[in-house]
């Protein structure tokens, strides 16, 4: 095939029409693998890139790449390996920020010369902190997890192997791996998961300007391009469940409109002070959804995988390895969570009619409706009351929260 260049200005008015722009890209030749190169001015604007081929998704990076290959054997991160099939492409580009005077864009499709370069070997598997993991009744346990992390396959900085030792040596049970608008990190999970011993639930960022939300479970590529009530459908036909994220977080807020709850609602980013009521109250207002955490995490330096900490009770078959994920995904679907700061913080669980604080004395326990009680030892066990119940510093910053 012959290199094709695509000369573009985008400005608020190319944007309203058209959110997202096509730029055709001919395939009439033999090719091993395909190059796309992205420019513009990064200080004035913010564009997504993807690409698609005659049989669909190919890949998407968002924002993070000027340059991205698809090959035969080896893709970028966020870009499905496989043939170049001959026919009619497209660069897809997503104007997430353009500026009032336009911005010129240029944009360069070629046949791959170059090699991808080789992944890092994997970092060794890391000893891991025991969490504080409350008693779970007969025949169930309770694990320990973060849903929502991601990696090179979207903006994160670690590899799939970095990020599961990471999360595995804080004392995670399993990690959503979520990454942007992509299911490329989806083949390397279980290799990865059995490295390290700790279970990489596939996920999904389903990202747009307004709104982003988690799809969890093995469901193959949900189109960010519906709606919101289009990727539920997707995830509830396919086993999987959908999770509204950070839904009051300033330019990331929650915008998109649903004619049913979602399954799930991140009430506790790690950008959330534990002070601030907005999270919950919003999501007190929806009247459905099952409250979940996640820590978003990106790259080293942030708090890591665990913080916040999503508990879910699974069923037990006596061993003590990485839960199922089906069986993680069941225990989302039924309710069966609690949240806590992280994986070693105090956490109230609810057992058998009670309520059972682990790691909680001098804490104060709040629950909807009733006075605050003092947590007066490390483990108590009190009457079981609906409604949220908050364990809490005496300041009121939350360190537990129990649906």
């Amino acid at each position: 095939m012959r290199p094709v260049v695509h000369r573009c200005r985008f400005g608020p008015g190319e944007r309203r029409l058209a959110y997202y722009q096509y730029l055709p890209v001919a395939v009439d030749g033999p090719c091993a693998g395909l190059t796309v190169q992205l420019r513009y001015d990064r200080r004035a604007a913010v564009i997504d890139l993807g690409l698609f081929g005659p049989d669909g998704f190919r890949g998407w990076s968002g924002g993070e790449r000027e340059r991205v290959t698809v090959g035969e054997v080896a893709a970028t991160p966020g870009y499905l390996p496989g043939a170049i099939a001959r026919g009619a492409w497209s660069v897809v580009l997503g104007l997430y920020r353009v500026p009032d005077q336009g911005v010129d864009v240029v944009v360069e499709a070629a046949c791959a010369a170059d090699p991808l370069p080789p992944e890092p070997p994997p970092p060794p598997v890391p000893a891991a902190r025991p969490p504080n993991r409350p008693p779970g009744r007969p025949g169930w346990r309770w694990v320990a997890g973060d849903l929502h992390a991601h990696s090179v396959h979207s903006d994160g900085k670690l590899t799939i192997d970095e990020l599961a030792a990471t999360a595995r040596s804080q004392g995670l049970d399993f990690l959503a791996v979520t990454d942007h608008n992509t299911v490329s990190h989806h083949p390397h999970l279980p290799a990865a998961g059995a490295r390290y011993r700790i279970t990489l639930l596939a996920g999904q960022e389903v990202t747009t300007d307004e709104g982003h939300a988690n799809c969890l479970g093995d469901v193959g590529w949900v189109d960010f391009r519906g709606s919101a009530d289009d990727w539920q459908q997707h995830a509830t036909r396919a086993g999987g469940l959908l999770s509204i994220n950070h839904p009051l977080l300033g330019d990331w807020s929650w915008r998109r409109p649903m004619r049913r709850a979602p399954d799930l609602i991140e009430v506790w980013h790690r950008t959330w002070d534990g002070r601030d009521g907005g999270p919950l109250d919003w999501w007190r207002s929806r009247g459905a959804g099952t409250p979940v955490g996640g820590s978003d995490f990106h790259r080293p330096g942030e708090l890591p995988p665990g913080f916040p900490t999503t508990w879910v009770e699974v069923e037990s078959d006596g061993e003590e390895g990485p839960p199922a994920a089906a069986a993680v995904l069941d225990g989302l679907r039924a309710g069966r969570v609690a949240m806590a700061a992280g994986p070693q913080a105090p956490v109230a669980v609810r057992r058998d009619g009670e309520l059972v604080v682990v790691g909680g004395a001098g804490l104060r326990l709040v629950r909807d409706g009733q006075a605050p009680v003092a947590v007066a030892a490390d483990r108590v066990r009190m009457a079981q009351t609906p409604g949220l119940c908050r364990l809490e510093r005496d300041d009121g910053e939350v360190v537990a929260l129990t649906p």
